[in-house]
């Protein structure tokens, strides 16, 4: 994050700190009846059972079909809203299912039954992991000395689905938190993967795991593989990695494409340090 901070005029930072807000699910009262009746409580409810039942109808198993709500004690016999007592049901079962109590309703099929009220109780036991680790990186990111918020899961989509922007990580990325509008200024964001800095092998291996003949050589000519560099050929520009050949021969990989050329012909536009750069396509 520093290294962002150094190259980029960052104001503040927003994270997806949880991918669920675990209390308040349980106990949507602490935020006031606003939250609790409101647009966003449905998201995170949805979105968090959703995860809990793996997208599955919990009574007969179906998958990619429209899921409901499920109180699992109907409401109508005193069955209360809380998170522990909702799961996901197609509509087929959900019908079938009404007013009955889950008792009833699957008298002839004791082990989903048990399974059911098992995994009702238990809460999503990933979520409640990852939420403890985030506070870590959440107190790591507030030593940069910048404001920083959080938001969750159930936000991200609630803003990205009233901005109507398609599922993408990088569009995730700019609805978290509060956002009241957003203005999209790109259309091929750029891509940041960490590579490392290569590997401690004293020479390449081929398929079967052999060494090959010729060692890994390296060149003190100030240019290493990973380098991004720009080079003109025959009147046209290429801008990207460059892979060292030799010592008077470099080349630069665009995807598949390949173009190499003297080493006088090139002009370094950034040094490798461990991180792939790339443009990824439009949305």
């Amino acid at each position: 994050m520093n290294k962002f901070i150094r190259f980029a005029p960052i104001g503040s930072i927003v994270i997806e700190l949880v991918k669920f807000d675990l209390q308040q699910l349980e106990n949507p009262e602490i935020s006031g009846i606003e939250y609790q009746q409101g647009d966003l409580f449905g998201y995170e409810v949805r979105e968090y059972l959703l995860e809990k039942w793996e997208h599955k109808c919990a009574y007969c198993g179906v998958e990619n079909v429209p899921l409901q709500v499920e109180h699992i004690h109907p409401g109508s016999k005193g069955g209360s809203d809380r998170i522990s007592n909702l799961c996901i049901a197609c509509e087929k079962s959900n019908i079938k299912k009404g007013t009955k109590t889950i008792e009833q309703f699957l008298a002839k099929n004791s082990d989903m039954l048990k399974r059911i009220l098992s995994q009702a109780k238990c809460p999503l036991r990933d979520t409640a992991a990852v939420n403890s680790t985030r506070w870590t990186l959440f107190n790591r990111l507030k030593e940069t000395g910048l404001p920083v918020s959080s938001g969750s899961g159930g936000l991200t989509k609630f803003n990205r689905t009233r901005l109507q922007l398609p599922k993408t990580h990088w569009l995730d990325a700019a609805c978290v938190g509060q956002v009241q509008s957003l203005k999209v200024l790109t259309f091929k964001p750029l891509s940041i993967t960490c590579k490392g800095q290569g590997t401690r092998r004293r020479c390449r291996m081929d398929k079967f795991g052999f060494p090959c003949s010729k060692p890994r050589q390296n060149y003190d000519i100030g240019w290493q593989t990973g380098d991004i560099a720009m080079t003109v050929k025959d009147g046209v520009k290429y801008v990207g990695k460059v892979v060292v050949q030799s010592e008077k021969r470099l080349e630069v990989r665009i995807g598949k494409l390949r173009v190499g050329n003297t080493l006088d012909k090139f002009v370094k536009l950034h040094s490798q340090e461990g991180y792939q750069y790339a443009y990824i396509g439009s949305i």
